[in-house]
C-alpha cells in the first residue's frame, strides 16, 4: 500500500513524546507519541483540520500548512521534502528563504519556553516562539504570517508590530539594520520571489525604507537595547541579541536582562503569572 501524508503524520506524531516538543505529559497518560490535539496546538491548525489530514478528507494542503507542520513534528530535511510531496507540492527549491525550523533548534526551545525567543526566518518572518516571548511580547499566534514579518511590521505607515504593546530602542540602529540585512538576503537568496516582492513592497510604501535602501548598506542585524512597556509591570529593559543558526540561515532573537536586577523580578514575576512553560512552533 502507497503511504499517504496521512499515514506519514501519524507516524511521525508516534514517534514524538510531549517532552520532545516541550509540553508537559500529564500523569497516567497512555497515549503513544503525540496527541493530535498536541500537534493541531504546535502547527498553529484546528483539530477538526489534522483529523481530516490523517484521514484522507483534506487532500489539498498549502505549502504554509506542510511547513508548520513539518515543524510541529521535527521533521528532517528530506522528511519534510517528502512531505510536500505526499501533499502533491513541490519541495521549496534552492535559492530560496527556508522556513524550517531544525530539529534541534526546536529542542532547544523547549528547553528554553521561560526565555523569550524567537525564531525568523531570512526575510525575517516569525516561524515559532517560547511562551517566554508571549509573556514578555504578547502572543504573535494571534497574527497572520505575513503580519509576522518585522521588518514589515517596523516600516509599517499604521500602529502594528509583533508585539501587543510599546518597545522602545534606545539607538535608531534597527531600522538601518535591518534594510542591511533584507539586502544581503536578497543576494544570498535570488530566486525567492517572496523576498524579492517584500522589498519591492517596502520600498514603494516607506519612504525611508526606500532611503535606506538606496544608501546600499549591507551586513546582519544582531544586537539592541529595548525597553518593553508591559501592561502588567512597566517598563523592562532588555538586551536582544540575535543569532544565526548555521546551515539554515535561521535567526533565534534572544531577550535577555541582567541577573538580580529589577527587570528580572518583573520578567519572573510575567513567567510565573503567565505560565510560560511550552513552546510554540
Amino acid at each position: 500500500m502507497d503511504e499517504t501524508l496521512g499515514t506519514a503524520l501519524h507516524r511521525w506524531r508516534d514517534r514524538l513524546s510531549p517532552a520532545d516538543v516541550g509540553l508537559a505529559s500529564r500523569p497516567g497518560r497512555r497515549a503513544v507519541g503525540l496527541r493530535r490535539e498536541e500537534l493541531a496546538e504546535l502547527a498553529g491548525l484546528s483539530v477538526d483540520y489534522v483529523v481530516r489530514l490523517e484521514q484522507g478528507r483534506a487532500t489539498s494542503p498549502s505549502a504554509q500548512v506542510v511547513a508548520s507542520l513539518a515543524r510541529a513534528l521535527q521533521l528532517q530535511p528530506l522528511e519534510r521534502d517528502h512531505a510536500y510531496r505526499l501533499a502533491g507540492l513541490l519541495p521549496p527549491p534552492e535559492g530560496t528563504v527556508s522556513t524550517h525550523v531544525p530539529a534541534g533548534v526546536q529542542r532547544m526551545l523547549a528547553r528554553l519556553g521561560e526565555f523569550p525567543v524567537g525564531v525568523f526566518s531570512a526575510d525575517w518572518t516569525m516561524l515559532s516562539w517560547t511562551p517566554g516571548w508571549s509573556v514578555l511580547m504578547g502572543d504573535p499566534g494571534t497574527r497572520t504570517p505575513k503580519e509576522r514579518n518585522l521588518a514589515r511590521a517596523v516600516f509599517a505607515a499604521g500602529p502594528t508590530g509583533l508585539a501587543s504593546w510599546p518597545v522602545l530602542q534606545e539607538d535608531d540602529s534597527l531600522k538601518p539594520a535591518l534594510v542591511a540585512d533584507l539586502r544581503t538576503a536578497l543576494v544570498g537568496y535570488p530566486r525567492d520571489h517572496g523576498l524579492a516582492g517584500l522589498v519591492e513592497e517596502l520600498r514603494s510604501t516607506s519612504a525611508e525604507f526606500a532611503r535606506l535602501w538606496d544608501e546600499g548598506a549591507v551586513g546582519p542585524h544582531v544586537s539592541a537595547r529595548k525597553t518593553v512597556v508591559h501592561p502588567q509591570v512597566g517598563e523592562v529593559v532588555c538586551d536582544c541579541d540575535v543569532l544565526t543558526v548555521p546551515g539554515c540561515d535561521i535567526r533565534l532573537v534572544v531577550y535577555t536582562v541582567a541577573a538580580g536586577s529589577a527587570d528580572a523580578e518583573k520578567l519572573e514575576f510575567l513567567r510565573v503569572t503567565n505560565g510560560a512553560h511550552t513552546s510554540r512552533a
